[in-house]
């Protein structure tokens, strides 16, 4: 008798059989790698990912005997001796991987070639008396390659095998040793009774909609939406104007399309957590709260209402894992990290992306510096995955010239310009060259005003030049995001009411934040980000036209970064030649001239070259890609902010029970991101302290933390002393 699994009962009875275990996960596998025509290659990494288990080594570990040993080795190597390169390889990355993550398949010193060429493996081969592997030496994967890169569309295939290999073998494993944590999965209701739903909403909020212009158009928007949710699954772009309504225009197409075609399930991939959050809190009305996933760092489930809150937690917890719920709502982050990554716990989810619709709302934000691996990445699962992907936002960024023709987006609207034009609430003014003196001076003559600049720094010192009034506010990624959001809801209350208000605020206001000034300031930048604070400015149209001054900092602490400075110039050339900076010729120009610009930069880690480099020994560095694949560079350090009663709390519980996993969530709303050489300053100065060897702690936060600016600057003095400013 063979075993995969043991329980704590000696006489076995109750054991897993290692023949049941292989069987059941080559049967998962294969049917959701059917879903894009891989299921002989998951049903064949299934049966042999554990085949290591047949070691007599291992069988006595699983009767208590205290020794490692490798499993996961033997069946890569069975493989490599049973088929040919191609479909050895792809079997090779996925097994070796299932516990440790996909490997570079490196050289004889390192890597997967060096895993493999290991002589002094347990002997595994009483296998062969339970398990016949299958013969996949005529099997060979349909693949379309885009823009000639077969390295990336194998490298991809492999990824999504592996999800469907490492997602098999958990569900299977927690079947047998965690029967009632399963049993919660994959409860939810059919899209059938989602789209009663969602018509349902839809006819009431329409029929009640005040009869004018603007609610005309929404409608028609929402109406091309469905229409075009006809057409074959492919990539569209859908261009609709702040304020358009285009959040539930895009579910609507989404739900038809998905009706329409078959799919499985419906992503929205968001740049902002606080634009993540009020769509999130739309579909959770509309869907019912066990449909909808918000998957991203800030979200804890604990804040979910429900009647059976433990079980509702645990539930979007387990659909967290894999994506097996109907609709996902996730970052950028989230979602392009992962498609990048190697690890098992993120590309786990990935086979779930097939077969779907995925929205990519304010698309313009896709990261500039990885935007071609991006683009590869969803033209694939287009391509040979059946997606479709739908690029959504108003300033639709020109991305034809880097796209393969097959998969260049279909506009669902019939008539963006004329959009545009109906929807225009702004008109926008070159200031040029501007000091904070005369700056300050014109914000104080606005009784409410929102002034956007590029710097935390210049945040300050402007808010300090305004400041001696309660009327008077700050906002920047130096404050907590339970912090900011008490902010918001003072600034907000203030334009309600009529009362002054004047803010200053980095750009962290620009997406996602639903507030309406009469007249925004913007700092020179790109004109992406001019259309984002435009946004915030006469947003719900109750002025014939809302004013945007554009201005030029002649500040040193204004001065940006050599990428702002490069999109500003960009920016700046467009001012220059368009009367109209905002139109849509205007914002593709720019958008166009800024790709010409950045050129190789577009892919700054080099991530699409390095999977072509080895292609014919199908030789791919998944590691490598993974540490370089980070859309976040990775020199800050997070500080918890004991900002309320609440954080202290949960920072006294860590202390005490010393397990700080259960609050990991929950601590994301009280948590800042400081540079590296900020951190260490603190630290010398004791004003950062650890718990739990995880989390970082600000120490006696009125001291370094202000209820107006949030964490104060450190400046040097002189060697010994370290002076708040």
């Amino acid at each position: 008798m063979y075993y995969a699994h043991s329980t704590d009962r000696q006489d076995k009875s109750d054991w897993q059989f290692l023949k049941d275990h292989l069987e059941n996960v080559a049967n998962i596998a294969s049917g959701f790698s059917r879903e894009f025509n891989a299921e002989q290659f998951g049903y064949a990494s299934g049966l042999l990912h554990d085949i290591g288990k047949y070691s007599p080594e291992f069988q006595r570990r699983l009767d208590g005997t205290n020794i490692r040993v490798d499993h996961s080795t033997a069946g890569a190597q069975e493989a490599r001796k049973l088929y040919g390169i191609f479909q050895s390889r792809i079997l090779e990355y996925i097994i070796t991987g299932h516990h440790g993550g996909l490997l570079n398949y490196g050289t004889k010193e390192c890597g997967l070639d060096e895993r493999l060429s290991r002589s002094f493996l347990p002997d595994y081969s009483a296998y062969k008396s339970e398990i016949l592997a299958p013969d996949l030496n005529k099997v060979r994967p349909s693949l379309t390659p885009i823009n000639n890169k077969m390295g990336f569309a194998i490298s991809f295939y492999t990824r999504m095998l592996f999800s469907c290999l490492v997602d098999a073998d958990f569900l299977d494993t927690e079947r047998f040793l965690s029967p009632d944590k399963s049993s919660l999965r994959g409860q939810y209701e059919s899209f059938n009774k989602l789209f009663t739903k969602f018509d349902y909403y839809m006819k009431i909020k329409l029929s009640t909609a005040e009869e004018n212009l603007i609610n005309r158009y929404r409608r028609e928007i929402y109406e091309q939406c469905i229409e075009k949710a006809e057409l074959p699954p492919q990539m569209f772009s859908l261009t609709v104007p702040t304020g358009g309504g285009k959040t539930l225009s895009s579910m609507a197409f989404a739900l038809n399309h998905l009706k329409k075609h078959n799919l499985n399930r419906i992503l929205y991939v968001i740049p902002y957590t606080s634009i993540i959050e009020q769509n999130a809190d739309v579909f959770r009305d509309i869907f019912g709260n066990k449909n909808v996933l918000e998957h991203h760092s800030n979200y804890d489930p604990k804040n979910e209402k429900s009647e059976n809150t433990d079980t509702a937690q645990e539930k979007l917890k387990l659909s967290s894992e894999n994506w097996d719920i109907p609709i996902i709502v996730t970052t950028n982050v989230q979602f392009f990290e992962s498609l990048f990554s190697n690890r098992v716990s993120r590309c786990r989810k990935l086979h779930n992306l097939a077969k779907s619709v995925i929205i990519l709302d304010e698309a313009q934000m896709l990261p500039t510096g990885f935007l071609k691996p991006c683009l590869s990445a969803l033209s694939e699962l287009v391509v040979n995955y059946g997606s479709t992907i739908v690029i959504c936002t108003a300033t639709q960024p020109n991305l034809n010239g880097l796209l393969d023709e097959s998969v260049r987006p279909v506009e669902i609207m019939r008539s963006p310009q004329e959009l545009y034009e109906v929807f225009r609430r702004v008109h926008v003014t070159d200031l040029g060259d501007m000091a904070d003196t005369n700056l300050s001076a014109r914000l104080n003559a606005h009784k409410q005003v929102l002034c956007i600049v590029n710097t935390r720094k210049h945040a300050q010192k402007l808010y300090e030049q305004l400041s001696g009034s309660e009327s008077c506010y700050h906002l920047s990624a130096r404050m907590c995001p339970v912090h900011r959001r008490m902010k918001l809801k003072k600034i907000k209350d203030r334009l309600r009411t009529g009362d002054e208000c004047r803010v200053v605020s980095t750009q962290l206001i620009e997406a996602g934040v639903d507030i309406d000034f009469p007249a925004v300031y913007r700092a020179k930048t790109g004109i992406d980000s001019v259309c984002q604070a435009s946004g915030r400015c006469n947003r719900e149209g109750k002025l014939d036209s809302g004013e945007v001054y554009v201005f030029r900092s002649t500040e040193d602490y204004g001065k940006v970064t050599s990428w702002q400075s490069r999109v500003a110039e960009i920016g700046s050339m467009i001012f220059d030649e368009w009367d109209d900076p905002l139109s849509l010729p205007a914002v593709g120009r720019y958008f166009e001239r800024l790709y010409s610009y950045e050129g190789d930069g577009l892919d700054k880690k080099r991530i699409l070259p390095s999977f072509e480099e080895r292609l014919r020994e199908i030789a791919f560095p998944f590691e490598d890609v993974a540490e370089k694949f980070n859309l976040i560079e990775n020199n800050t350090r997070d500080v918890i902010i004991p900002y309320d009663d609440k954080a202290r709390s949960i920072i006294k519980q860590i202390q005490q029970t010393g397990f700080p996993g259960n609050y990991v969530r929950s601590l994301q709303g009280y948590t800042i991101s400081i540079y590296l050489e900020e951190f260490k300053a603190l630290e010398r100065i004791n004003a950062i302290s650890s718990i739990a060897d995880r989390f970082f702690v600000l120490e006696d936060g009125r001291n370094y933390y202000s209820e107006n600016i949030g964490l104060l600057n450190l400046k040097n003095i002189d060697e010994n002393s370290l002076i708040i400013i």
